[in-house]
């Protein structure tokens, strides 16, 4: 086989964690490049610089490279927006930092925001599972401010809580697909406003006040 322009040289000794996350970095460049069903092992070992043997021991099959790999994405989503929530008291800056870790996100290297929201095996159980599980954990810590603030139901906070996950996403995929028009922190912003002025329109409980 014909090593590929971005193959890392052969022959180096790693430590059992070290070789994995650099299998996990080489399987993100071909499966965010090539989606999962063209990536081929074979290219992901070219790439990692090992032989096919050395990637078998690690993952046993193709499907549990990705799900590794997805399995750290979505935490990584759901731990920016959690420290974004935690980050203040103040309900208005809640919300921007949260949009603002939305597009954190979708803007960060190596476009792994495509393994979680533009996954070309949605519709495989257990990749289903863990993007919707990411999903429901960033609306369900949403909803739980909301919850804890207003007076909203709890099934009224939860939809809140979605809908602000699904404009967050849905804007800043658009916002990156259009070459960065906008400058982020300006995208952020008009997206943070529009969700605060419909957020802002709850009453505050007694107990927030």
């Amino acid at each position: 086989m014909t090593a590929t322009p971005d193959a890392r040289p052969r022959g180096t000794r790693l430590p059992r964690l070290a070789r994995r996350r650099q299998l996990l970095g080489a399987a993100q460049e071909v499966f965010v490049a090539q989606g999962y069903h063209a990536a081929a092992m074979d290219e992901i070992a070219e790439r990692a610089g090992v032989s096919k043997p050395v990637l078998y021991q690690h993952f046993p099959g193709k499907l549990e490279l990705y799900l590794a790999l997805l399995d750290e994405h979505a935490e990584a989503l759901v731990k920016i927006v959690r420290d974004a929530l935690e980050s203040t008291t103040d309900n208005k800056l809640r919300v921007q930092a949260s949009m603002q870790a939305f597009y954190d996100f979708v803007a960060g290297d190596g476009e792994a925001y495509r393994l979680v929201f533009e996954s070309d095996l949605r519709n495989v159980a257990p990749v289903r599972a863990r993007v919707d599980r990411a999903n429901q954990q960033c609306a369900e810590m949403i909803a739980q401010v909301i919850a804890e603030d207003t007076n909203a139901p709890a099934e009224e906070a939860h939809l809140l809580g979605m809908g602000l996950v699904g404009m967050a996403e849905v804007s800043a995929r658009f916002w990156l697909s259009q070459h960065r028009a906008i400058p982020k922190d300006t995208a952020e912003k008009i997206i943070a406003r529009l969700a605060w002025r419909g957020i802002s329109g709850f009453p505050l409980s007694t107990e927030s006040t």
